[in-house]
């Protein structure tokens, strides 16, 4: 059986401070979460991650990056690399979220150069992919879906406990639209089966693929209920420790 993940997105949110208070607030609300139970990862912004590692301890929490560079060091002023999110606690990193490939225009090329450095650096990555609106209404998700799997793994060689899927459907990120729970579900067992055609359909069938689009624990049961749906990519649901509890719960008990 796959494992169940929930992941919270905090993006350019909480100061180191906020994360503490976040931390002392969230973990008695999330009960008795162990480690056979949904793997609940944040990730903050990188000046709260050394942080909010410290303040996970002693719990099954783990933390992740929301960016990585494809080098380990080097003259390449802001960014981090592998060897800095590991030093800081990291285990996992978000490598091409939506607001990265269409605020920043990050490349299909460079994702696959940053999810080569994630998993030489002992990070597990989480793969973001998913369509605009426009590119949903013209027909071309599917497509568009498909070419970002095939670009970003391209060269690598995946075992089923070193990637997870987002499915973020871009039209659904911050806007309170929600794709349908069939929807995510047609689209996310597609996902499963370009994993299958670019490795095997049993590698395809151990590696969680989460949904990511204004996920809220009032709509959470819906798609885990889904056979293909392994859980979730938190964005502003996660900045309330309340809230993000109850995300972890309806995964837990759905």
């Amino acid at each position: 059986m796959r494992k169940k993940v929930i992941a919270a997105n905090w993006k350019m949110n909480k100061n180191r401070g906020e994360a503490e208070d976040y931390i002392n607030k969230f973990l008695p609300l999330l009960g008795n979460i162990n480690a056979t139970d949904p793997e609940v990862i944040i990730c903050p912004p990188f000046t709260s991650l050394q942080t909010l590692h410290d303040a996970v301890q002693g719990s099954y929490v783990k933390t992740g990056g929301q960016d990585i560079f494809w080098e380990t060091s080097g003259a390449f002023t802001g960014e981090i690399s592998a060897p800095m999110l590991t030093d800081c606690g990291c285990s996992y990193v978000i490598v091409g979220h939506s607001e990265r490939r269409h605020i920043l225009d990050e490349s299909d090329y460079n994702i696959n150069r940053k999810i080569k450095s994630s998993l030489a650096g002992a990070l597990i990555p989480i793969l973001c992919v998913g369509e605009t609106l426009q590119e949903r209404q013209n027909d071309l998700a599917r497509q568009v879906v498909k070419d970002q799997m095939e670009k970003a793994l391209l060269g690598i060689d995946i075992t089923a406990g070193n990637l997870i899927v987002a499915y973020e459907p871009v039209w659904a990120i911050g806007t309170g639209v929600n794709a349908s729970p069939d929807d995510a579900q047609d689209m996310i067992a597609f996902i499963r089966e370009q994993l299958s055609q670019l490795y095997n359909p049993e590698l395809a069938s151990a590696i969680p693929i989460l949904y990511g689009g204004s996920v809220k624990k009032a709509n959470m049961h819906d798609f885990i209920i889904k056979a293909d749906i392994d859980g979730a990519l938190v964005g502003s649901a996660s900045l309330d420790p309340r809230e993000f509890s109850e995300i972890v719960r309806s995964v837990k008990n759905g």
